[in-house]
């Protein structure tokens, strides 16, 4: 009797590690899922797949476990997407990065675990995963949007949901979808067919909502015709940065060999001209030659400049500008970054991290600028979203309100090197254009540069570590998407449903604990 008994324990501790080795493994495959659906990758349709299959692995779980394999599918999916991070400083920031980012889908998958039991858990764990998103958007240390899932869905067909309620809603979107093929799997296993049509319909609706819009954004200005400048850089790396005479060179001859191709008929002259981000790390306003060259370069074009700019400022500190050089009048309004990298730009707990690691001390001492991140180009107001600020929702919404009729994203990815950061950027700047109605230049030191169309075409796009100069036609608009009006509304709505989902669950579970044989 005690052997049948020892082997039937046995069985049943071997089932539990197998079927814990299996949910592990799937977990890891949804985050490999939800990875592969990013750029410069085209296939969308995995997240909507990623999201499924961690959601029929968290179903019925202890919050404890649901965690755990949420862990586990946040470092299949931020690993593979974040090596960019570590070009060029080693794997310690990557991984570390990866790490922290994936305690959010680890606090998803607690969630969803809790409240898949519920009546409609479709729709409360498709605003759990809005609710972290939010929540590491803006924490730690500012946050990190980076890897939204409405990021990997420029080429997907739910793309135009983000001109009614942004990035936020469009993440929504493709985390139903994924739940509610989920729930039609199990439903299907146990024949439960009316429920199971009636989350097919569900999946359906954000499908045929983004197939029924139609651009709501009309052009009531001329079109203008702009010029993105890419001068590229001497070489990879960090480095490159102690050759920012070369790198200033660069964009001025490019930009020159613009001017010259104007004045010969070969391209259009262009309304206003944008260099990237660090196409001057000598500061023009305190280096006369600098000032000089580029005041040069300004005149030949004849039209304005916006040149981004490395400039110096009190205590040793640094600002990271964009400065509309005139031809006339010389540098006049600013933007200087709002939004900073940390551990790149700025150093949070300066004394704690200095002991800790010898790297640090690297980090720049940038100070953060404020305003609404407007500025006028040859009378064009214009959103400046420098690099990392494109991740960020409540940035380009406040430039657009203010009146910026197009959004300008300059960057410098060249710190990176060959890796897909650049092509994550665009795509963003891609969710961006349609949120919003507007076209998008983005200017990259060292590439991909591009004109991007109001509804996310990509008009004109250089290569990569290729100088280059993208001129064209874009519209110039006054008129606000619906997203822009809502701001973050939808996302605040989303986020806040699955809370009484949570307390229900919750005071369920302390129920039938309550109950249980035993428990008293």
């Amino acid at each position: 009797m005690t052997d049948h008994a020892d082997v039937q324990s046995h069985r049943a501790v071997t089932r539990r590690i197998a079927d814990a080795l299996f949910r592990c493994a799937a977990a890891l495959g949804a985050g490999a899922l939800l990875f592969l659906s990013f750029p410069p990758r085209t296939t969308w349709f995995f997240a909507p797949l990623g999201i499924a299959v961690l959601t029929l692995m968290l179903r019925g779980r202890s919050v404890r476990a649901g965690f755990g394999y949420g862990y586990l599918a946040g470092l299949a999916f931020f690993v593979p997407l974040l090596p960019w991070v570590g070009a060029y400083v080693g794997a310690v920031p990557w991984l570390a990065l990866a790490a922290i980012e994936a305690v959010a889908v680890g606090l998803f998958g607690a969630i969803a675990a809790l409240v898949s039991r519920l009546p409609l858990s479709t729709v409360w764990v498709a605003c759990a995963w809005v609710a972290t998103e939010a929540v590491r958007a803006r924490a730690p240390f500012g946050g990190f949007p980076w890897g939204r899932l409405a990021f990997g869905q420029v080429d997907g067909i739910l793309l135009p949901l983000a001109e009614i309620a942004g990035a936020p809603g469009l993440s929504f979107a493709l985390a139903v979808m994924g739940t509610g093929l989920a729930a039609c799997v199990i439903q299907a296993r146990t024949r439960r067919w009316r429920s199971s049509m009636g989350n097919a319909v569900l999946i359906s609706i954000p499908v045929l909502l983004a197939l029924s819009l139609s651009p709501t954004t009309v052009p009531n200005r001329d079109m203008t015709t702009v010029a993105v400048i890419q001068g590229n850089v001497p070489r990879l790396g960090l480095d490159f940065n102690a050759q920012r005479r070369a790198v200033l060179d660069n964009h001025l001859a490019r930009t020159e060999q613009l001017a010259a191709d104007v004045a010969a008929g070969r391209a259009r002259r262009p309304q206003l001209v944008i260099w990237p981000e660090n196409a001057s790390d000598i500061d023009p306003l305190l280096n006369k030659d600098a000032a000089d060259r580029i005041d040069a370069a300004a005149q030949t074009m004849g039209v304005p400049v916006l040149v981004g700019a490395v400039l110096i400022g009190e205590g040793n500190t640094t600002l990271n500008s964009a400065i509309v050089w005139d031809p006339v009048s010389g540098p006049g309004q600013q933007h200087v970054k709002r939004q900073l990298v940390p551990f790149g730009e700025y150093l949070p707990l300066r004394t704690v991290m200095t002991a800790v690691s010898p790297y640090a001390n690297q980090a720049g001492k940038f100070v953060a600028g404020n305003g609404n991140g407007v500025v006028e180009l040859n009378g064009v107001p214009l959103a400046v979203a420098t690099c990392y600020e494109v991740a960020f929702d409540d940035l380009v919404s406040e430039s657009v309100r203010a009146g910026a009729q197009l959004i300008t994203v300059p960057t410098n990815n060249a710190t990176f090197g060959r890796t897909d950061m650049t092509y994550q950027q665009l795509a963003m700047s891609r969710v961006r254009a349609v949120e919003h109605g507007r076209s998008v230049l983005v200017a990259a030191t060292s590439g991909v540069s591009a004109i991007i169309e109001p509804d996310g075409t990509v008009q004109q796009q250089s290569r990569i570590f290729t100088a280059d100069a993208l001129v064209g036609a874009i519209p110039l608009r006054t008129d606000l998407t619906l997203a822009t009006r809502l701001g973050s509304v939808p996302e605040l709505v989303l986020a806040l449903l699955v809370v009484p989902a949570i307390l229900i669950a919750v005071r369920r579970r302390l129920r039938h604990t309550a109950t249980k044989p035993g428990s008293n």
